[in-house]
């Protein structure tokens, strides 16, 4: 187990490292931060020195060398619009992507999940028909089309909520909403698809001879089995929200670290775009490292594949 262990860690290890070189370099492709962040009447003596207070007159492998050294003392280096460290825009960001996260995981357990397991429950019925094709939309309809559709709705024609912000809980109906809808179709078609394969085990067929009413048969039997994939789909799901909040949180105008990407990205502004990244990057690596060592846990053939 131990070895195990040590291998997906520093297999993980060195996903991320591959990230911070790909993230590097794809950024330095993309122009000449210097001539955004001079003013038009900037001399060429004032460009040389912005170049030289970033280090951006050095060669780019020196400046990837310090980049990662600074990443490890958990230093992503300075704004180049915001004049201040990219890790404190970081933390002022994280806790409202956060709090939209976890309103649309709300959403998504509290409708996906009880879906599926009625639609297995009723396999083959119109439940079952109208659980499938909301699962099969949920998958196939952008997340941003879904929140545009709900702006026209809601906001422009009904006026019953409003188009941004993030001042009170009618900010977040839009939004978390939007940002869950896939999860929540994925979490209705994991939940029948789990729900149908412990219906039919010989455990279920026994409870019902044994006189176990339906609704216990449902509840303590069959969805108590059926959960452990849920609950650990939920898990990477999570992370997957907080790493996919860019489109949405553009479309809400929600102050998030999803917006402050797109900011970012179309600011040239280096070091907050790869700080983001990497640390985003690094949420899921480790989520996918923590239940590939709870399934070796559980299951003690994978440590040896």
């Amino acid at each position: 187990m131990k070895r195990y262990i040590l291998k997906r860690v520093g297999q993980a290890f060195i996903t991320i490292w591959g990230i911070s070189v790909i993230v590097f370099f794809l950024t330095h492709l993309t122009g000449d931060p210097v001539a955004l962040m001079a003013p038009q009447s900037a001399t060429q003596e004032d460009l040389d020195q912005i170049r030289k207070e970033y280090g951006f007159d050095q060669p780019i492998y020196v400046q990837y060398g310090k980049y990662i050294s600074g990443v490890i003392r958990g230093d992503f280096g300075k704004s180049i619009r915001g004049n201040m460290p990219a890790i404190r825009m970081f933390w002022d960001r994280f806790p409202n992507t956060l709090k939209l996260a976890v309103a649309s995981m709300a959403f998504a357990l509290l409708f996906g999940v009880p879906i599926g397991i009625y639609s297995a429950v009723r396999v083959g019925g119109k439940f079952d028909t109208f659980g499938k094709t909301f699962a099969l939309m949920g998958q196939a309809l952008p997340g941003f089309w879904v929140g545009i559709i709900l702006i026209i709705v809601f906001s422009t024609q009904l006026r019953w909520l409003p188009t941004s912000g993030m001042g009170s809980w009618k900010h977040y109906l839009m939004p978390a909403f939007t940002l869950g809808w896939y999860t929540m179709a994925a979490l209705t078609r994991l939940s029948r698809s789990a729900m149908l394969d412990v219906l039919d085990s010989e455990y279920i067929k026994m409870a019902r001879i044994k006189g176990v009413s339906e609704f216990w048969v449902y509840m303590k039997h069959a969805f108590k089995n059926a959960s452990a994939p849920v609950v650990t789909m939920s898990a990477l799901q999570f992370v997957a929200l907080m790493n996919g909040t860019m489109i949405i949180e553009t479309v809400f105008n929600w102050p998030g670290l999803g917006r402050l990407v797109v900011e970012s990205i179309f600011g040239r502004d280096y070091p907050v775009v790869q700080m983001c990244v990497l640390i985003s990057s690094s949420f899921f690596v480790f989520a996918n490292l923590i239940v590939d060592i709870l399934y070796a846990y559980l299951d003690p053939r994978i440590r040896y594949r």
